[in-house]
């Protein structure tokens, strides 16, 4: 589900649902004059592409096969966001984060720029498995911030590492097992910004197993706490 929020006219977050390949990825784009939502529809559209493209003959991929193609399906998704740029000069300074889970047999392989999350809660604990790239979990890494005085920081949508920043990206990868009963979420910083850890946590426990029903309650509660970005969550739960 994916909501532009209460501050904000345009939705530049997107996202693709692939149940197909197993593909789900969310991007926030960022940079004026709709410029965020070019660079946030290149990412995805060229993610969709580059995976249905190297398909599986067997329908599926290995951990590293996986892994290998999500990185360089972001590497492409960054060369056509730079090119674009340098032929719309308006759209300079435009980029966007992205975070990717693909199934690679009985593991997820996920892949992440910028801060878009990737959560995973497992018999009624929530983990947050990437780590944003960003100033203030940098600053939360050297000791300098709290993670509470990170969620409110006047600096936390300062991204370190995005798609179209810079003509080469790097592109974090994490494989995680699934097991029964296991409840992934993708989503923007327009939930992980207005919800803690432990807001989250609650909806999933009550609602997980239902996934459609879990987004809108996430998106409703991201609302109700100011809905201050576009607000963009993919709930994935694992059959037990």
């Amino acid at each position: 589900m994916s909501d532009v929020g209460r501050c904000r006219k345009v939705n530049q977050d997107m996202f693709l649902v692939d149940e197909a390949l197993g593909l789900y990825a969310i991007a926030d784009g960022m940079g004026g004059h709709a410029a965020g939502e070019v660079a946030s529809d290149l990412a995805i559209s060229t993610l969709a592409t580059s995976l249905q493209r190297q398909q599986s003959t067997d329908g599926v991929w290995s951990t590293e096969e996986a892994a290998e193609l999500l990185r360089a399906a972001l590497d492409e998704g960054n060369r056509r966001i730079c090119e674009s740029v340098l032929e719309r000069a308006e759209w300079r300074g435009m980029g966007t984060t992205m975070v990717a889970f693909v199934l690679a047999s009985d593991r997820a392989v996920i892949a992440h720029v910028g801060d878009s999350r990737a959560y995973l809660l497992r018999e009624g604990g929530l983990r947050q498995l990437t780590s944003d790239h960003s100033w203030v979990n940098e600053q939360v890494k050297l000791g300098l911030l709290t993670h509470e005085q990170a969620q409110r920081h006047p600096m936390r949508n300062i991204v370190t590492r995005a798609l179209g920043n810079q003509p080469r990206v790097e592109v974090d990868c994490l494989a995680e097992e699934i097991r029964p009963g296991d409840v992934f979420v993708l989503c923007s910083d327009g939930l992980s910004g207005m919800l803690s850890d432990g807001e989250i946590r609650e909806v999933l426990e009550s609602h997980g197993s239902v996934p459609r029903l879990a987004c809108r309650v996430l998106v409703d509660r991201a609302n109700e706490h100011g809905g201050e970005d576009n607000i963009t969550v993919i709930v994935l739960c694992c059959a037990g």
